[in-house]
């Protein structure tokens, strides 16, 4: 046993001497990342997110970004958007995740994986992508958040998976009523959820 343990000290003492001897990048000795004491590595891997870059269709002036991030199994959505008209506007996710068209019907229809009737988030049915309306101050900008269990970041899961979607926003606010689309009229901005 004694021999083994000498055998083992030795070792670590050879590669000690090794590493130290200039091995490094200009002469310096490598350094050595460990993990904290607590007696196991651990790994922390960052919450996943996604982003939307929001562009103007329909000649609209409207920019802005789609920020989502994943913490305790809640998704929240973090929309920030300038040069927008002043009022209330209706936001949406759509099915396809291609804002190519100039009017942004390329994206789709509202993301429904169940087939419910569309209405106002959170009061039974609305759909995965009815997110409600935003309000934009006179200056052009406005900001939302919203926060979900309903949602995902990655994974493939075509009823919770909000990659590959699209963040709409319309030229109205959502009525909430109105099928399938909220009477929001036309789409002044889309970006793609990635």
């Amino acid at each position: 046993m004694k021999a083994r343990v000498f055998t083992l000290v030795a070792l670590v003492f050879s590669l000690v001497a090794l590493g130290c001897s200039g091995g490094g990048e200009h002469g310096q000795a490598p350094v050595a990342h460990s993990a904290p004491e607590t007696g196991h590595a651990q790994e922390i891997e960052p919450a996943p997110h996604a982003s939307a870059r929001i562009e103007p269709k329909s000649g609209s002036s409207l920019t802005g970004t789609a920020t989502f991030t994943s913490s305790g199994g809640m998704v929240t959505l973090d929309l920030e958007v300038h040069g927008a008209p002043p009022g209330e506007l209706a936001v949406h996710l759509h099915e396809i995740g291609d804002c190519s068209a100039a009017d942004g019907s390329s994206a789709g229809p509202h993301w429904n994986p169940a087939g419910s009737e569309h209405g106002r988030w959170g009061a039974s049915p609305f759909h995965l992508g009815d997110v409600g309306n935003l309000r934009v101050g006179p200056d052009g900008t406005g900001r939302m958040t919203l926060s979900t269990d309903l949602w995902k970041i990655g994974g493939g899961d075509p009823g919770s998976d909000i990659v590959g979607r699209a963040v709409v926003v319309h030229e109205k606010a959502d009525d909430f009523v109105t099928q399938p689309t909220g009477a929001a009229g036309g789409r002044i901005g889309c970006g793609v959820i990635e």
